[in-house]
């Protein structure tokens, strides 16, 4: 049986297999339905390798917003240092996909998880957080019962009064770090923070908040520097950086990058950006750090929803078969891009109508006056936040390009959500 609705309804598993070489026309889909765009999602790794490069920093991009070992895998081999993730069962899936270097950015408390870890991690493959002693502590009971083969590296994570995670103070800081290089089954692996939570937008005073925040994570990798906390010859981890400010992240951070060790100890400076890969028409279409650089040609959204006009039942309005259970609405509500009308193989571009309100399975679209809306046509919308737009599909159809007259579907991306 057909369980993927990425896929035309009565679709078999040698269907799926066939799309690379039979490419179909994306017309013939259902909807509702998410696309990827193979164009954009291409220039989208090339562009932020090339920015990583430029600005002088590595890269460790978020997993949880794809959870897609194809994309992880071409992530890799764009030159990232390794994945990231939020969870432990994140976590224990990459470990089964044989990331070579998996960073949690979370305390690791759970002892089963722990456990988990020290059986299933080569040594120095993963790395995990800590902004406590007593996550310290309860790392150290954990492994040292289980004999752990290898200490556990640890970041001790800054935060900041109103910010998320994280110690609020230096003094809490290099009181984890000095309990870390106490303990037997872990070792100080370097510093972490998260400057998204303090500020949403991208103005200078928004951006002067995140400076100020990411000068104290330098002056506590500097500190535990100066009390010779990290251990001799090892490599210390210095990272920040979400979607929205990591050319800030840069602009701080980057001149402590050292990967070579030439000015002693080697430092890899981290962003852990994950919403890059796909970009979007919404939340990070309107903060992105290269939306604020003129000269570089930015990120291409690459991901797109479509939905069939199953009503007008009323002037002004039309109803559409997608809703929370297909499309993203946590940052923003989907936007209409274009019309694909009834019987037709391309799109044309629309401008003004606007998604009011939504349903599990239905959107509410209010239409301007001129604009015809006909029930058949389908509605091609910029979406807002890649994050929570894959968690809704256990496979995603590729197109060629999505800008093309006539976007074929050339895969399936599978994602796995649990």
């Amino acid at each position: 049986m057909q369980t993927s609705k990425a896929m035309p309804l009565g679709s078999t598993a040698d269907d799926v297999t066939a799309l690379a070489s039979r490419r179909p026309a994306l017309h013939t889909f259902p909807t509702p339905l998410v696309t990827l765009s193979e164009a954009a999602l291409q220039h989208n790794l090339d562009t932020m390798s090339a920015w990583c490069a430029r600005a002088g920093v590595g890269l460790a991009p978020h997993g949880k917003t794809t959870m897609s070992r194809a994309l992880w895998e071409r992530q890799l081999a764009a030159g990232a240092w390794g994945i990231t993730v939020a969870t432990p069962w994140q976590l224990s899936v990459a470990l089964e996909w044989g990331i070579p270097r998996v960073m949690l950015a979370n305390a690791l408390v759970q002892p089963d998880a722990l456990r988990f870890t020290a059986r299933q991690g080569a040594p120095g493959q993963v790395l995990v957080w800590a902004d406590s002693v007593a996550a310290v502590e309860i790392m150290q009971e954990t492994l040292s019962a289980a004999r752990a083969p290898a200490p556990l590296g640890v970041l001790v994570e800054l935060g900041s009064a109103g910010g998320r995670t994280g110690a609020r103070t230096q003094g809490e800081a290099l009181a984890v770090a000095r309990a870390v290089t106490t303990s037997p089954a872990l070792t100080l692996a370097g510093v972490s923070g998260y400057e998204g939570a303090l500020a949403h937008t991208g103005d200078e005073t928004a951006l002067s908040v995140v400076r100020d925040y990411l000068r104290t994570l330098v002056a506590l990798h500097d500190a535990i520097e100066a009390e010779g906390l990290y251990p001799a010859g090892g490599t210390a981890i210095l990272t920040a950086g979400g979607s929205a400010y990591f050319d800030i992240v840069a602009e701080v951070l980057a001149a402590r990058h050292d990967p070579v060790g030439a000015r002693g100890r080697v430092v890899e400076v981290l962003l852990r950006s994950g919403a890059y890969i796909t970009h979007d028409d919404g939340f990070y279409h309107g903060i992105t750090p290269l939306d604020r650089e003129e000269s570089n040609a930015g990120f291409h959204a690459a991901i797109h929803g479509w939905a069939t006009v199953v009503s007008r039942p009323e002037p002004g309005l039309a109803l559409v078969d997608a809703g929370k259970r297909d499309l993203p609405y946590d940052e923003g509500l989907p936007v209409p891009q274009a019309v694909r009308r009834r019987g037709s193989t391309t799109t044309i571009p629309i401008q003004d109508a606007v998604v009011t309100a939504m349903n599990d399975q239905h959107s509410f679209v209010s239409v301007p006056p001129g604009l015809a809306l006909d029930v058949g046509d389908v509605v091609r919308f910029g979406l807002s936040h890649p994050c929570t737009t894959f968690d809704k599909w256990r496979a995603l159809a590729i197109v060629d390009d999505v800008e093309a007259a006539d976007p074929r579907v050339i895969g399936l991306l599978e994602t796995t959500f649990g």
